[in-house]
């Protein structure tokens, strides 16, 4: 076994012993992400008790050193808006999508606001941004014209310290709200670190900026102690979505909180077939049955006593990417990048919850509305004796839940 491997189960051993404030963890993940040799962390881990970790997984292989760097228009690897509209099949979504303008502009007061949590600050955050939306023809999106807006977790201007591998998490997830609600405002709410408690606080201060939609692309190991941060996942009315995590089959918080839409992953390719794509189980998306979170009456799987992950999926596989722009120049990348991993999931499905405009209880909907999702029924994400809990199959299932979107009628 190689020493890497002993030290990471030596650790996770540590850990599961820790009793204090973030109380006994439960039974991790696998440990580390091990996507293919061409894709790398961008936030390594696995996180201590009561921290998390960011879920974007990048292409070592495409961009930064080996690619383009610089702002100009290209066509860049990776799938970009037109994909993830076709794929999901929310084109004919968007055209029915009441789109506020005066005078032949947007009127983005007007508009709902997708919040993005994430932890450290991202100082190029809206000059990339701007860089993503303009090379794929997406209306402008700055502080200037009221579409976009940047905030600490108390709600101020004064923000954290920046981190890199945060950095480009936070270029991934407002990249993909972008792709699938174009027309939606974007508030990027910065925790002060990847600690839980503000991390928590950051999602309080997006629920105050008024988000119908809310992303958390991040996660850690459960603790018996993660059932007193739920309550500030506990709005009615508002979607928020978690990543599962990249890590296998096992079960993370907050993705386990019974007061979330927990979103997993999967491969996505082209296909010859009506729908034009294909999608399969992502081998590390995360899934399974949570230690502490009870199960909500919309679940009903047989497998689990308590909270099953996860609840809907989308494209997560590093290999079948999606295309970002970052210029925090991080492990030697930057510029036009692909980045994997249920980070990707998290926004796409929050864009989408916002296209649809319902008023959701938690992640009950898509379970009355699973004809409206694509089933994926081939692939796992681990070994569980052959159990939907990591394998696709007809119907729900722990990697992918009730599927992934076809429209908006699911949400």
């Amino acid at each position: 076994m190689k020493g890497w491997r002993r030290g990471a189960l030596l650790l996770a051993g540590l850990l599961a012993l820790l009793i204090g404030p973030y109380g006994a963890l439960a039974a991790p993940p696998s440990g580390l992400p091990q996507p293919a040799a061409n894709a790398i962390p961008v936030c390594p881990g696995p996180a201590s008790p009561g921290t998390a970790r960011c879920h974007a997984i990048l292409r070592t292989d495409i961009g930064g050193p080996h690619g383009t760097v610089g702002p100009q228009a290209v066509t860049p690897s990776g799938y970009g808006p037109a994909d993830l509209q076709s794929a999901y099949n929310l084109a004919p979504a968007q055209s029915s999508f009441t789109v506020n303008t005066s005078g032949g502009k947007v009127v983005w007061s007007q508009q709902p606001a997708i919040a993005i949590v994430d932890a450290y600050d991202d100082p190029y955050a809206e000059k990339d941004l701007g860089v993503y939306r303009s090379n794929f023809g997406l209306p402008a999106c700055t502080t200037q014209n009221g579409c976009f807006k940047k905030l600490n977790q108390s709600g101020g201007t004064r923000y954290p310290r920046a981190n890199g591998g945060w950095a480009q998490e936070i270029s991934l997830d407002l990249d993909m709200a972008s792709s699938v609600c174009p027309y939606c405002r974007i508030v990027l709410v910065e925790a002060s670190s990847n600690g839980f408690g503000n991390l928590m606080a950051a999602v309080d201060q997006a629920v105050k900026q008024g988000a119908v939609a809310i992303s958390n692309s991040y996660g850690g190991s459960e603790f018996s102690g993660e059932t007193t941060y739920d309550s500030h996942f506990n709005h009615p009315g508002i979607a928020i979505t978690v990543s599962s995590g990249d890590a296998g089959y096992g079960v993370e918080y907050p993705a386990a909180s019974r007061y979330v839409t927990a979103v997993g992953g999967t491969s996505l390719t082209r296909s010859s077939a009506s729908r034009g794509w294909s999608e399969t189980v992502w081998r590390d998306a995360g899934s399974g049955c949570s230690a502490y979170e009870a199960k909500p009456s919309w679940q009903t799987d047989a497998g689990c006593g308590k909270r099953t992950v996860a609840d809907v999926a989308a494209v997560a596989d590093p290999n079948t990417g999606v295309a970002v722009y970052d210029s925090y120049r991080y492990q030697g990348y930057s510029g036009w990048l692909v980045f994997g991993g249920t980070s990707v999931a998290a926004p796409v499905v929050a864009g989408v919850y916002a296209l649809a405009g319902n008023s959701p209880t938690y992640g009950s909907y898509p379970y009355g509305h699973s004809a409206s999702l694509n089933d994926v029924t081939s692939g796992s994400n681990g070994s569980c004796g052959g159990s939907y809990l990591c394998t696709g199959r007809t119907g729900y299932d722990g990697p992918t839940g009730n599927g992934t979107p076809n429209g908006t009628g699911g949400f």
